[in-house]
């Protein structure tokens, strides 16, 4: 069995960088804006999630297809 190659993070570190350079190095003020951006994000999946259980597309993606 061949060894897997380790993966290459550096595009996480950069981000860790850049979120703590917009919070002034900050680290607590990074933190607390990721988790707001997680929250927001969890709330716009259950939104979706709610859209497509019923039976409903949601319009970026009516957008989308229309373009294509």
């Amino acid at each position: 069995m061949s060894a897997t190659p380790l993966l290459d993070n550096s595009h996480y570190e950069q981000a860790c960088d850049q979120a703590i350079a917009m919070c002034d190095g900050n680290l607590r003020s990074t933190i607390k804006a990721l988790i707001m951006a997680n929250e927001y994000l969890e709330a716009e999946l259950e939104e979706l999630q709610a859209a497509i259980s019923a039976g409903c597309i949601p319009e970026t993606s009516r957008s989308k297809s229309s373009a294509a």
